[in-house]
């Protein structure tokens, strides 16, 4: 968790109006500590929308109606992405640079026993690449 909410920060560094924060429990609970009435949730495809749904209904159910979800999806550009298939992809050192910003990319590919410099991608020596973490 603590690697992702690093990734976010950075990423959206340059927006002085977005806070990037972590918690666990349930969200109900985290959105009354900070008076949040709405979650933004964002949708790939029809697939997520079943699951963000039955989410969307429980937290207002738990939360007495005081807590609504609203759904965006994501252009048609980026619709086909997910964690797992950019992973799968850095895992045979293809390149990701079209999936996720740079600095992104660079630690996945450390991940995979891979370094990223100038653009390029090199094997580093004497690494074993494990294709399933």
């Amino acid at each position: 968790m603590e690697e992702r909410v690093k990734i976010l920060q950075e990423a959206v560094k340059d927006m002085p109006n977005v806070k990037v924060e972590s918690f666990s429990g349930l969200l109900v609970d985290y959105a009354r500590s900070r008076e949040v009435r709405v979650v933004i949730r964002g949708l790939r495809a029809i697939t997520d929308f079943e699951y963000e749904l039955q989410n969307a209904q429980t937290n207002a159910k738990l939360s007495g109606g005081e807590l609504d979800t609203i759904f965006l999806t994501t252009s048609l550009e980026y619709a086909y992405l997910s964690s797992s298939s950019v992973k799968e992809i850095a895992s045979f050192n293809g390149d990701i640079s079209m999936c996720v910003p740079d600095f992104v990319a660079k630690l996945v590919y450390q991940k995979f026993g891979f370094e990223k410099e100038r653009g390029k991608v090199h094997e580093q020596q004497n690494r074993t690449v494990n294709r399933r973490n």
